[in-house]
């Protein structure tokens, strides 16, 4: 039998500041990985997101509209993140994910909180502009489609807000969120936002 490697405080810490998962289930899931911090990061976010699965029938029908106005001024954002309870609701961790997703909206400027929420005439639209694009009707037609998808993926991850990466970490929103499930312990939804910049559309 292996012997058991030795998890160190210090290792437990960084993965639960890596993925926001408790003391324990970070300690579990090292010695499980046999002290292998990046199979220990995806066992985590594998169990997260099983959570999340669990919880994303559950109705959200709390949780908090917020304001974010970026310093200077110039851009403001309003923004409203349901999760099941109140209690959840008034709770630092939720009202700091609630704050970094309106910082978020406010840098990367998404147009939809989720790609089901894209309207179905947009995203047809959308698809009939990738295919029709020069560079795409010049390959064999067996793998256009592929194509479209591959560039429709690209789209997604610049206007959809749980697509686009978050920060700079390796995450996307959606996985931001997955996370804040599993350690939340409720579903969480971005239901929707508006982004004002000074100036535009005048």
């Amino acid at each position: 039998m292996a012997e058991q490697v030795q998890i160190k405080a210090e290792t437990v810490k960084e993965l639960r500041e890596r993925t926001g998962a408790g003391f324990m289930d970070c300690k579990r899931a090292l010695e499980e990985t046999n002290g292998d911090f990046d199979a220990a990061v995806v066992l985590l976010r594998e169990r997260g997101k099983a959570a999340a699965e669990r919880k994303a029938g559950r109705e959200a029908r709390e949780g908090q509209v917020a304001s974010y106005i970026h310093p200077g001024g110039r851009v403001g954002v309003l923004i409203e993140v349901n999760c099941e309870t109140d209690f959840v609701a008034r709770t630092p961790e939720f009202q700091k994910l609630v704050r970094d997703l309106a910082m978020q909206v406010a840098g990367l400027m998404p147009q939809y909180p989720t790609v089901e929420s894209i309207p179905a005439d947009v995203l047809e639209a959308k698809k009939a502009e990738l295919a029709e694009d020069p560079t795409v009707q010049s390959k064999p037609e067996h793998i256009r489609g592929q194509i479209v998808e591959g560039q429709l993926k690209k789209w997604y991850s610049q206007v959809v807000l749980t697509e686009q990466p978050f920060r700079d970490t390796e995450m996307t929103v959606g996985q931001l969120l997955t996370d804040s499930i599993a350690t939340i312990g409720e579903n969480i939804r971005v239901r929707r936002f508006a982004r004002y910049q000074l100036g535009e559309e005048l």
